[in-house]
């Protein structure tokens, strides 16, 4: 993780003493493990799959997603007192919403029965961000999508700024999965999906989801690391390596984190124009059709 934040340049934010504090992040997911790194952090566990109340993962990407955005790292100091795998803001609170099974697969109702948990109880725990690291291939019923759609954008009017993994069926174009196609939320692939590494766990070189959309919306419009990210563990005190825009979503969900510290009062639309104006390097730079890689620093500076 210390390489991925160096990669999107934290140094300025963290010497402003930015961490995440007193911002809440809701994680749909596979669940979330006690990990050490979460400290009391976790707020509110809810599990739509099978009812359960104390915290749990039967899978481990819910965790790991958790981790990045705001694992303490604190499992991984090492003698010179650095936390090798701390997450991006590492203060912020989590909510976990298990809305995916063991084996990763959840369903549309589950999904829409959590985002009306959160419209209930965002101003309870000043939810201000909900990261979406899963997603369904355009191919799904027709209904279920402009549910789906429907719900995400209404949470993002509400004022939750709703970040979306854009899915892990590129290079080919017209591949992001629901919910990353909404007009609205914030869709993010992996700036490192072709290296040669890129192939870890199954991932084809080029695996980051492509837009256009149908509606011919630019997506993701943000990139970040997805590849061979090293984070919490669903054993309580180790570390997991995964690849994907699973990953991706939360380093940018991480960063959002800090930037709402800063910027409280933003919605997220103002945010999301941050974001545009501040990517770099620039999409057309890169050679590819998004607004670029996050930035933090330029994200947080005045």
């Amino acid at each position: 993780m210390n390489h991925v934040k160096k990669l999107i340049h934290t140094d300025y934010a963290y010497r402003m003493g930015l961490n995440g504090q007193n911002v809440t992040v809701v994680v749909m997911d596979t669940g979330i493990a006690g990990h050490i790194d979460f400290g009391e952090r976790i707020l509110e566990f809810r599990d739509f799959c099978n009812g359960r109340s104390g915290l749990y993962d039967d899978n481990g990407h819910g965790t790991h997603v958790s981790g990045i955005i705001a694992g303490s790292g604190e499992m991984s100091r090492n003698k010179q007192g650095l936390c090798v795998y701390s997450g991006v803001a590492p203060r912020a609170n989590l909510i976990m919403l298990k809305v995916l099974d063991e084996k990763g697969n959840g369903n549309t109702a589950k999904v829409l029965k959590g985002i009306d948990w959160i419209v209930q109880n965002r101003e309870k725990y000043n939810i201000r961000i909900l990261n979406i690291s899963v997603g369904m291939l355009p191919g799904a019923g027709q209904k279920e999508q402009q549910d789906l759609l429907a719900a995400v954008d209404d949470l993002w009017d509400r004022g939750i700024m709703v970040v979306a993994a854009a899915g892990n069926n590129g290079p080919r174009e017209n591949s992001i999965t629901i919910p990353g196609i909404s007009r609205k939320i914030l869709t993010v692939g992996s700036s490192d999906d072709t290296k040669a590494d890129a192939g870890h766990r199954g991932l084809r070189s080029g695996y980051s989801s492509s837009g256009p959309t149908e509606c011919c919306i630019v997506k993701p419009e943000i990139l970040a690391p997805g590849t061979k990210i090293t984070s919490c563990g669903r054993d309580k005190r180790g570390y997991a390596v995964k690849s994907g825009t699973s990953m991706a979503a939360p380093v940018v969900t991480g960063a959002l984190a800090l930037a709402f510290q800063r910027y409280p009062h933003m919605t997220p639309a103002e945010m999301k124009l941050r974001l545009y104006e501040r990517a770099y390097p620039r999409g057309e730079q890169l050679g590819k059709k998004c607004w670029g890689v996050i930035h933090v620093d330029n994200l947080v500076r005045g």
